[in-house]
Order: structure tokens, then sequence, then C-alpha cells
């Protein structure tokens, strides 16, 4: 199986403990001489043996991840880290920009003026670097998803 896959499996498995929960939720209580709607003892069950298959999935994909090495000799693991933080930085400058470059329309001098304690050009200039960073980036991670099997 190619890692791509295991991680569609994941995604898959992991939707499907969260529909488990809703449905043992909607079983949990009933009014007094009413029968639930599905057996809460088989849905426990079925989420114990779900989220052990789960929890194997996921020690597989780690492990694939931690020893699978990118052209550039980086692990998968690094890679996704990098691609994680630059998400992150990159969606923290865009909400600076977007605070920055509110115009706020004065009608009287009286009025307070709100200045801009940013360049939002070089950030924005910022900004598209590091969008075409993690462009090019989770091109890679997901060629090398595609490309390798999972590690058992």
């Amino acid at each position: 199986m190619k890692l791509a896959e295991a991680l569609i499996l994941r995604a898959d498995s992991q939707k499907k403990m969260q529909q488990l929960r809703a449905r043992l939720i909607r079983s949990a209580q009933v009014q007094e001489g009413e029968e639930p709607p599905e057996n809460p003892q088989a849905l426990i069950s079925e989420v114990d043996a779900g989220v052990q298959e789960l929890e194997d999935l996921i020690k597989k994909i780690n492990k694939t991840n931690s020893l699978t090495i990118l052209e550039d000799g980086v692990t998968l693991s690094d890679a996704l880290a990098k691609r994680d933080v630059l998400s992150l930085k990159r969606s923290i400058y865009n909400s600076l920009v977007d605070e920055a470059a509110v115009r706020q329309d004065r009608y009287t001098r009286s009025e307070i003026k709100f200045l801009s304690t940013i360049d939002v050009g070089e950030v924005q200039t910022q900004i598209d670097r590091m969008s075409r960073q993690y462009r090019e980036l989770d091109t890679k991670i997901q060629q090398a998803n595609w490309n390798t099997e999972l590690i058992d």
C-alpha cells in the first residue's frame, strides 16, 4: 500500500470515529421505558476495534514518514514540519496584512487617524514568497506520498 493510500484510510477512519462518537452519544440516554436507537455496548466495541486499527495505521505512517528521505536529503517528517510552520507563519502574516491594510475613512479632522505600523507591500511580498515555498514543498510531499510504500 502506498503512503498516500494509508493517509486516505487514516482520514476515513478518523471520520468513522467521529460518526461513532455521535451515534454513541445519541444512545447514551433514553427516557424511561424507551430503547436506545443502537446498542451502546456494540458501539463501544466498534469504537475499541476502530481505535486500535487507527493507532496501528498512524504508527505505520509515522514510521514511514521518519524513514523516507526526499531528494534533497530531508526526511518526510521534517518536510511535513516545515510545511506546517510555513502555513502557520503565512497565516499570521496574512492576519497582520489584513489588519494593517484596513482603510478607515475620517469624516472630520477631529476624528482619530490610524496609521499602519508595517510596510504592507513588503509583508505581502514575504507572504507571496512563503506561499511559493509552501506549494513547492507540498508538491514534493504529495509526490513522495504516492511513490512511497507504507512501512510495516
